[in-house]
């Protein structure tokens, strides 16, 4: 600036216009050095630093890169500058330059507070890399720091704009607490849902979760500080409160995916007109059954020695014990699903009968399969009970059924078109 006024005074300029015209050279040339800056830093460093993370072999610079950190970080560049030289280009008019330092601290904090936000998107991304992500989501407390953040950089900007103390205001902050916690119910009440979440491990990034009272049945995209991304299975997005997650029910089938199995549970109900104890004829035929010739042998060889021993009159059937059919059909089904290739053997296995219902006797089928894919679950339960419904009839049993109209026409003798 001392060099400017030699130089207009050299040329001979009034002493009156002398300090007004130094002071807009110095302030056009400021403009021009911040702008030269930030060209110079968008155009040049900027793309070096890409080329740069481009061949590197870390992924943690490409993050940073996709966050646009650097970008945000070159637009402090020419407020840097300003900053720096507005006490030397105003130095004569104190409130021009008390003005232009202001402007220059706003836009500074506010780009501080882009460059910190830019970072923390960073390290989300980066951290999703790892395999910590899946077990301890941290965007829920990236997100309180950001909160954290902004309000920091607000009162801050609000403060040199009053020119009083960012103290002043927080003592202030009193009388709006009420207001505050309306405006951040949300906020706070996701923070300590997030905080229970994480401790508790109850949902990760990636689980399958069902929360009918949402609509949600699928994967977790995401778990923030406000909601919950559910990706469901029609490929639809469903957001959940993140405090819904702990205030009210819904079922994670993590542990069913850790397991190695899924779940088959399923009955098929016998009529119980159908159930009748074996006679000589309807073992000699189930004896010829690949997967219950030992068992009828054996059940036989056994029964026959117990009545013996008590000298049972076994002329009539209701004396002693004898089998039934629909226990050597369950004694099959077990058979059946011990030699099925897709059933998980070394967990829960049961083939039970239920209390008789108006429906019949349910025999319900309690295995586990070795494929946990829906698609391939479904075919493999479909199969299971395709053969169990076929082969029902061979035990003379017989499925119950409501009847239907075609039942009701055999009885009456209807014609099919009547």
């Amino acid at each position: 600036m001392e060099a400017i006024r030699n130089w207009m005074v050299e040329r001979g300029l009034p002493a009156a216009q002398l300090e007004i015209l130094s002071m807009l050279i110095g302030a056009g040339l400021l403009i021009l050095l911040a702008v030269v800056a930030h060209f110079v830093a968008k155009a040049i460093v900027l793309r070096v630093v890409k080329a740069a993370t481009k061949r590197s072999k870390t992924t943690w610079d490409d993050a940073l890169v996709e966050a646009k950190l650097f970008s945000r970080l070159a637009h402090l560049v020419p407020g840097v500058i300003i900053q720096s030289a507005a006490p030397v280009v105003f130095d004569a008019y104190p409130r021009l330059e008390s003005a232009v330092t202001t402007v220059t601290f706003v836009y500074m904090t506010v780009m501080g507070m882009l460059v910190v936000d830019a970072g923390l998107n960073a390290v989300v991304t980066i951290y999703r890399t790892t395999s910590a992500s899946q077990r301890v989501p941290i965007k829920t407390f990236v997100q309180v720091v950001k909160i954290v953040v902004y309000c920091l950089g607000s009162m801050a900007i609000l403060a040199i704009l009053l020119g009083k103390s960012p103290l002043v205001l927080v003592s202030g902050l009193g009388a709006f607490t009420a207001v505050i916690l309306l405006i951040f119910k949300d906020s706070i009440l996701g923070l300590v849902a997030g905080i229970q979440i994480s401790a508790n491990d109850m949902v990760r990034r990636g689980d399958w979760i069902s929360m009918p009272n949402h609509g949600a049945d699928g994967d977790v995209l995401e778990v923030t500080l406000t909601t919950v991304k559910v990706q469901n299975w029609d490929k639809t997005i469903s957001t959940i409160p993140t405090y819904a997650l702990v205030g009210e029910s819904f079922k994670n089938w993590r542990g069913m995916e850790e397991s190695g199995g899924r779940r088959i549970k399923r009955a098929v109900h016998i009529d119980v007109t159908s159930i009748q104890f074996c006679d000589r004829e309807m073992l000699d035929r189930f004896k010829r059954i690949e997967f219950i010739s030992e068992y009828v042998e054996r059940k036989r060889e056994e029964l026959s020695q117990y009545n013996a021993e008590l000298k049972v009159d076994d002329s009539l059937l209701i004396n002693g014990r004898h089998m039934t059919n629909v226990g050597t059909f369950r004694a099959y089904l077990e058979a059946y699903l011990r030699n099925h290739p897709k059933v998980h053997n070394n967990m829960t296995f049961l083939v039970r009968q239920l209390p008789p219902t108006e429906r019949g006797l349910p025999i319900e089928i309690y295995v586990f399969s070795n494929d946990q894919a829906w698609a391939n679950y479904e075919a493999i339960q479909a199969d299971i009970f395709d053969h169990i419904l076929a082969v029902v009839a061979l035990f003379d049993l017989r499925v119950f059924q409501s009847p239907t109209g075609a039942d009701l026409r055999s009885l009456t003798g209807a014609a099919p078109g009547a």
